[in-house]
């Protein structure tokens, strides 16, 4: 029983890391993208209405990561929050994000020279579809798909995410969302550009990985927090020798 609480607690716990994770890496490459974006354009590259109906959709994946699966090797040892490790993985993988992000602004810009409407509404798809994605890659170590095979509910609601949101860029609120129809030329490079980010994270993540310098923070100072600890024990201890015969006579 005991044994099944403890990893049981392991499970939520490294649940738990791949939302932060996810989350950290993601928001990262967003903002740094629309800052970007906002400094060269002449109009916004996102409506505040769009970039809040994307972060819906993008949260609504999110809520299934609980469900999902857990890899053996992280049941078998205790994790504990490593803040430097979450700030180093999102360092590093969230400029790969703003990467194709920026592949997409080339795109519409320069090959299907898109206006205001065509580019919002193919930022839109191209960020949602690449930010929750990315749980696939963050979920695990190993390669996914074929090492490590994620919860059925989280990759039905994964999918599911991207299909309403491709569908309502063609709905009739498509024009009261500020969206427009897209190309199918748009669609041909989102899938290749889509395959060639997922490869690109996962080429990243096994050089990540492989540097122990990224698995463990800085050393920490122990000696004082010890000697604080047991200053504060000392007034609950006792110094003298316990009588028990007197303890077991007054109980």
């Amino acid at each position: 029983m005991l044994a099944a609480g403890v990893a049981e607690g392991r499970r939520i716990f490294a649940n738990t890391i791949k939302y932060v994770l996810m989350g950290t890496s993601s928001n990262f490459g967003n903002m740094f993208s629309a800052a970007a974006a906002s400094a060269v354009l002449s109009f916004l590259p996102m409506l505040p209405s769009q970039i809040l109906l994307n972060n819906l959709l993008y949260d609504s994946s999110q809520l299934a990561i609980p469900t999902d699966r857990v890899d053996d090797e992280q049941l078998h040892a205790p994790s504990h929050w490593n803040i430097a490790f979450i700030r180093r993985f999102m360092l590093t993988f969230g400029p790969i994000s703003s990467l194709f992000d920026f592949l997409t602004f080339g795109l519409m810009l320069g090959v299907l020279h898109a206006g205001p409407a065509e580019f919002r509404t193919g930022w839109f798809v191209e960020s949602l579809a690449t930010q929750t994605l990315i749980i696939f890659a963050i979920r695990t170590r190993r390669v996914p798909f074929f090492r490590s095979r994620a919860g059925g509910v989280m990759t039905l609601t994964t999918f599911t995410v991207i299909f309403v949101g491709v569908v309502l860029t063609v709905s009739p609120l498509a024009h009261t969302l500020g969206f427009t129809t897209l190309p199918w030329q748009f669609f041909g490079a989102l899938v290749a550009m889509t395959i060639a980010y997922l490869v690109l994270v996962e080429f990243t993540k096994k050089v990540f990985y492989a540097d122990p310098a990224h698995l463990t923070g800085p050393p920490q100072r122990t000696r004082g927090r010890v000697h604080r600890i047991q200053r504060r024990a000392a007034r609950f201890s006792h110094g003298g020798r316990i009588n028990y015969s007197t303890s077991q006579t007054s109980a």
